[in-house]
């Protein structure tokens, strides 16, 4: 990726033309099609966890910058940063974020082709050697302990002028002089963009000049279904040349469009964990010390993503098999923890009806506990304050299996399993009869004009004693509810069934229809999101409005205290 700042901001205007929905609620009352099926299998380990896709390039500005309290949480793996005084971009200097890295146990890589401004760069043979033998000299008396290895270019492909000479002429130079003053830190490249067409001429040319990078290095910038392929050619190359199989960072993944939302990036981290990539760092499209566009902005707050990361980063143990139904749409990754007793999945890129199912746990005894949680997108620099809680139940295992089904799941948002061995009954139902005030206003949830017809519009008003302010959840299986208006005996609904944003609701006769089916998430704080089953969609007021008389409709999970309500039991 180019790291220059225009670049970033024909990324912003993608991001602001992306179109976001709702999330799914879990617990379907029908089980999803096989098609849309995540398999886990969890006595088939890959690897241990490393948190191998956590990391980011540029993702830190300063030596404070992001704080420590963000960036420690999501454990990254490694940084790609500029050398020390470099000037393609004015902040992320090498030796002054190292030690916040090392605080958060993440190494470094430094991209010394960035020691030059520019894009493509100013590049000059009149000075290049001597800068790359000062950077050197630098990193060694600095003492730092993290760097993980010197990337020497960055997308030649579209970077590398024809008339400075060749790419491998430069490559072969470039190494042997790092090499003279550096034996030992690892070299990666080539550092292609997402275009590995020249890397069979690459390799061919470092095996016949022994200047093989220790790590060979790429960009996935255009969608996570590519990745495979990509892997397999280059394994394919190395061995038709002899080399050894060597490590392989993807130095930069994620189009413009997918950096900061969770759904898609689920599909990047799967596969590098399935293809066992060695690390690999969310690209710099918008802003430099955002940890990849995990934070609104340099230093911001967590958005929808951050959560999927700190999802993956509490992943300990092993990692273990996970397959999809195919190479694009929903996908995921598992790990079993070092005691064998807790697996944790985090899935997403899934679009309407989906299911998790999770093989081998027959170490778990007869039920497994499922905490099922998800986290919203609505847009890179909006702030998410965490992830909601969608259900918590007990899955009878049956020849060690169980899925677990996530209806109307949100391709943009992401969603995390974690199975213990089972206690109890199964999960706490709400079943009961309520007052549900709306955190946002205080008011509760009321029929217009206390009207008892159906057809009656629902809105917020004044908390009081009223029968149309009292409503009852009966419990409607698979972890969904209907909610009943004591006075006029009618269903919570939404006008027509609409799916969009903006549906009105109000009450009906219970007539078997999906928009009277809704799911309670829990934010943890005694604050419940009210999901509508047939569309996904969260119950809110209008534009937030405080005023007794706003009219109740659905929306997008975008965050807003509005779609937050208490239950009062009656």
């Amino acid at each position: 990726m180019k790291t220059t700042r225009t670049r970033g901001g024909r990324a912003a205007a993608l991001l602001t033309s992306l179109t976001l929905t709702a999330a799914g609620a879990v617990l379907a009352a029908t089980p999803a099609h096989a098609a849309t099926t995540l398999v886990v299998n969890a006595n088939q380990v890959l690897r241990p966890v490393t948190h191998v896709a956590t990391g980011s390039l540029y993702g830190l500005a300063n030596a404070s910058t992001p704080a420590d309290s963000l960036v420690e949480p999501i454990k990254p793996n490694t940084f790609v940063q500029k050398p020390q005084g470099g000037k393609q971009q004015p902040t992320g200097d090498i030796l002054t974020v190292a030690p916040e890295a090392a605080r958060a146990g993440a190494k470094v890589v430094d991209r010394l082709s960035d020691l030059y401004a520019g894009w493509p760069y100013q590049f000059s043979w009149s000075n290049w050697f001597s800068l790359v033998d000062q950077q050197i000299a630098q990193v060694k008396a600095s003492g730092i302990t993290n760097l993980a290895a010197y990337a020497l270019w960055n997308e030649a492909d579209g970077t590398w002028s024809s008339s400075n000479g060749t790419f491998e002429d430069f490559w072969t130079k470039t190494y042997r002089e790092v090499r003279s003053k550096d034996a030992t830190t690892p070299i990666q490249g080539p550092s292609f963009s997402d275009n590995i067409s020249d890397m069979q001429n690459f390799l061919k040319n470092a095996v016949a000049t022994n200047t093989v990078p220790d790590i060979l290095a790429w960009h996935e910038l255009s969608n996570s279904a590519k990745i495979a392929g990509d892997v397999a050619n280059v394994t394919a190359i190395e061995k038709s040349l002899g080399i050894s199989p060597r490590p392989i960072a993807i130095e930069e993944y994620a189009a413009p469009s997918e950096v900061g939302i969770p759904g898609p990036l689920v599909g990047y981290i799967a596969k590098f964990e399935r293809l066992g990539i060695h690390d690999a760092e969310l690209a710099f499209w918008n802003q430099s010390g955002a940890l990849g566009d995990l934070l609104t902005g340099q230093g911001g707050s967590p958005n929808g993503a951050y959560w999927l990361y700190k999802w993956y980063a509490d992943m300990s143990g092993q990692m273990v098999v996970t397959t999809p139904p195919a190479q694009t749409g929903i996908d995921g990754a598992a790990a079993l923890g070092s005691a064998g007793n807790q697996l944790s999945v985090i899935v997403g890129h899934g679009s309407g009806d989906s299911a998790v199912t999770i093989n081998g746990l027959g170490n778990f005894g007869s039920t497994v506990h499922v905490k099922v949680e998800y986290t919203p997108s609505p847009g890179r620099t909006v702030a998410v304050s965490g992830p909601s809680t969608l259900a918590e139940s007990n899955y009878t295992v049956t020849n060690g299996s169980i899925t677990v089904p996530i209806a109307n799941m949100n391709a943009n948002y992401g969603y995390h399993l974690v199975v213990t061995p089972g206690s109890g009954g199964g999960s706490t139902s709400l079943a009961g009869t309520y007052q549900i005030k709306n955190v946002n206003s205080g008011l509760a949830l009321d029929t217009q004009n206390s009207g008892t017809a159906q057809g009656t519009l629902v809105d917020q008003a004044t908390p009081s004693s009223s029968g149309t302010q009292t409503w009852t959840l009966v419990d409607a299986g698979s972890g969904l509810y209907k909610i009943i208006n004591k006075a006029s005996g009618l269903a919570l609904g939404i006008t027509n069934m609409s799916t969009s944003d903006g549906g009105t609701a109000l009450i009906w006769g219970d007539n078997g229809t999906a928009d009277h089916l809704w799911q309670f998430a829990s934010d943890g704080n005694g604050h419940y999101k009210i999901i509508n089953h047939n569309s996904g969609l969260l119950l809110g007021v209008t534009n937030m409005s405080t005023a007794s008389g706003a009219q109740v409709l659905q929306w997008e999970d975008n965050g807003t205290a509005d779609h937050l309500w208490t239950l009062t039991a009656r």
